[in-house]
């Protein structure tokens, strides 16, 4: 089957109609709601644009080719790709610059960026980062690399335009519609954020259970409407950046060694990476959650080893919220614990859960509404997955 994209006129569509993109997509088998993804290949060197090109088209991607970087500019605005394959080094504009043209501007900074440059030294990797691109491939270009790269950016890409227009479309209509047809797309957007979770053990029933798990602690700290609606339907995308975590790695069964520990921790960092960019309410707050859920009060925690308030508080809610259902729930390497005991590990620790992890205020918070908590996991359970 040939990659495809979708493009924003039909994701929206897709959205009015409150149906995922893909399902739409392949109603009929002449859809026109979905097309070959499109890559742009920036290169001055003939030679290498038609081994990029070769090697994209025979994956079923669309390629068309810029030789330098006021070109690349020009083709970005009329031809809209998925993803740009760029050259770092071309006489004139070089790549570096180009990337920073291209991120800086709201109209063309959520397409993905691979530096393709024989440069392999730590300075110049840095400042294609700093410029904003996503990845890098280094020539010679080894064709297995180049296939996971571009996958795993177009598969970034696209969860984050759904995401994006959905909640778009939500803000647009607020105003305009009934409150059924706001819940509408309420939905969709957890149904989007469940189906990231079904990627591993986690359940649906986790993502429902952490939502209203969230607003009973919010509600408990006194916070007020605006912030407790919002949480409910951002903090379902805590994990959302699992999407792009390997499946050899997500779904392994057993202890992780070092190196996929540290592969598995870039999920919080990738998750904010999707929902950057917007201004939707629930989708900054989701990234907050995303980015922040496993920093630690102490400052134990990761990515950024943040401690106290400079975590956001969606965040220390979340954290609070997850390691309970984590207690509670089975996994491939535990059995699912009671909740009185879960709630004497959070507030005394057993030697990797410790009460340092949370806000102390939201703490307490959880030492007042902990029964309704145990209400709810039972309300919303999972089979096999709730120890009474």
């Amino acid at each position: 089957m040939l990659p495809e994209c979708y493009g924003m006129d039909a994701l929206e569509s897709s959205a009015l109609s409150g149906l995922p993109a893909s399902s739409r997509a392949h109603e009929t088998e002449d859809s026109a709601a979905s097309k070959p993804c499109v890559i742009l290949v920036v290169d001055d060197e003939p030679r290498n644009v038609k081994l990029l090109e070769t090697l994209l088209r025979h994956q079923g991607y669309e390629v068309e080719a810029a030789a330098d970087g006021a070109s690349a500019l020009q083709s970005v605005q009329t031809l809209k790709p998925d993803l740009i394959l760029l050259d770092a080094m071309m006489p004139g504009m070089d790549g570096f610059e180009v990337a920073g043209k291209l991120k800086s501007s709201p109209h063309t900074r959520s397409i993905p960026i691979i530096m393709v440059t024989s440069l392999d030294d730590r300075s110049s990797r840095l400042k294609a980062l700093k410029m904003g691109a996503e990845e890098f491939l280094t020539k010679p270009v080894d064709r297995a690399e180049l296939y996971i790269r571009v996958r795993n950016l177009l598969r970034l890409k696209e969860h984050a335009d759904l995401l994006a227009v959905h909640a778009r479309v939500l803000e647009a209509r607020v105003s305009e519609r009934s409150e059924q047809l706001v819940a509408s797309y309420r939905q969709t957007i957890a149904a989007l954020t469940r189906a990231a979770s079904f990627r591993d053990e986690e359940t649906g029933g986790h993502v429902q259970r952490i939502s209203v798990y969230c607003v009973e602690l919010a509600q408990t700290l006194g916070l007020d409407q605006a912030f407790c609606e919002c949480i409910r339907y951002a903090s379902p995308m805590h994990d959302i950046g699992k999407i792009a975590i390997p499946d050899r790695i997500l779904l392994k069964r057993g202890p992780l060694d070092a190196t996929e520990w540290a592969t598995m921790r870039t999920h919080s960092a990738l998750g904010a990476r999707m929902l950057e960019g917007a201004d939707s309410p629930y989708l900054n707050m989701g990234r907050e959650i995303a980015l922040g859920h496993h920093e630690r009060w102490d400052g134990s925690g990761y990515p950024s080893g943040l401690a106290g308030e400079a975590i956001p508080l969606a965040a220390r809610l979340m954290c609070i919220a997850d390691v309970y259902d984590a207690l509670r729930s089975v996994r491939s390497y535990k059995k699912a614990i009671d909740h009185g005991t879960a709630i004497a590990i959070i507030q005394h620790g057993d030697g990797r859960t410790d009460p340092a992890h949370f806000d102390p205020g939201v703490l307490a918070a959880l030492n007042i509404c902990h029964a309704r908590l145990e209400a709810i996991h039972h309300e919303i359970g999972d089979p096999g997955g709730v120890a009474d």
